[in-house]
């Protein structure tokens, strides 16, 4: 089990403040991905750059995918850089792995219709493994989720609180993403907008 499949099935299993947007759950994969990369000692982090360390498999197809793509030449590439370039359509990429691996009715194929609550759902010893950390508020997989607005429970400590600084450099540049990804969809909006006006105009 690795954490961005961990944070898939929260985002089927937990409510949200407002709906997942696929660009937003594929940057926060991506974060994911990394963040078990530096857990596995894959890479680390020299301030924001991702500094390959080894080539060792890590036994998860995706993991391995997000490793080999990593850029190995100086100076080396930013978190925030890596988000954007391993997150593009990576939440389908996971939606296809996990509905091929995955349970029959394990309600992946709803992951992005989360109205749709009538959906029957299997039980799975992954989605079990998502609900346990999710239970014991495990912190990488409560901020990871935070920053997509699905709401976290109740616990003492913040959750990027981990003690370990590379962390919040990739939780930072995760909400930076985020960030921008809003503000380019709000221009579009404002654009749109003004061309419905225009034809709309007597």
């Amino acid at each position: 089990m690795t954490t961005p499949q961990d944070l898939l099935f929260v985002a089927l299993d937990v409510p949200a403040d407002r709906p997942v947007e696929q660009g937003d759950l594929s940057l926060a994969l991506a974060a994911a991905e990394l963040l078990d990369l530096l857990a596995a000692q894959v890479v680390t982090l020299r301030d924001d750059r991702i500094v390959p360390l080894s080539g060792h498999l890590t036994g998860d197809p995706m993991l391995d995918k997000a490793a080999a793509s990593l850029i190995r030449a100086e100076p080396y590439e930013s978190a925030e850089d890596w988000l954007w370039r391993r997150g593009d359509g990576l939440s389908a990429a996971y939606r296809d792995e996990l509905e091929h691996t995955g349970p029959a009715g394990s309600g992946l194929r709803q992951l992005f219709r989360r109205a749709d609550r009538s959906v029957e759902r299997t039980d799975s010893d992954a989605r079990r493994h998502a609900a346990d950390r999710w239970a014991r508020h495990e912190p990488l997989l409560v901020g990871l989720a935070s920053a997509l607005g699905i709401g976290e429970p109740e616990h003492e400590e913040p959750a990027a609180n981990t003690g370990d600084d590379r962390v919040a450099v990739v939780l930072a540049a995760l909400g930076d993403a985020l960030t921008e990804l809003e503000a380019v969809r709000q221009r579009r909006r404002i654009e749109e907008d003004a061309f419905d006006n225009v034809w709309r105009a007597p």
